[in-house]
């Protein structure tokens, strides 16, 4: 495997554990508006799970600008 597939690879996974940690986040803001939550043995906030999407999401950002600039570097025909 070269790291274009790795590459892609990574940017795909890293995108949809971000929405499902998205998702998780608005799941635990609004059991915890009840008096609930979701993770009883962790102590992570919606925020904080906020926190780690943002942070896999500028991961994703920096995969794809990478391709893309590895796509502009080719010589056009």
């Amino acid at each position: 495997m070269n790291i274009e597939s790795i590459s892609s690879i990574v940017s795909r996974l890293f995108f949809v554990i971000s929405f499902g940690l998205v998702g998780t986040a608005i799941v635990e803001w609004t059991v915890n508006l009840f008096g609930y939550t979701v993770f009883q043995r962790w102590t992570y906030t919606a925020g904080r799970l906020l926190e780690f999407a943002a942070l896999l999401m500028v991961v994703v950002i920096a995969l794809l600008l990478r391709q893309v600039r590895e796509e502009l570097r080719k010589p056009r025909q």
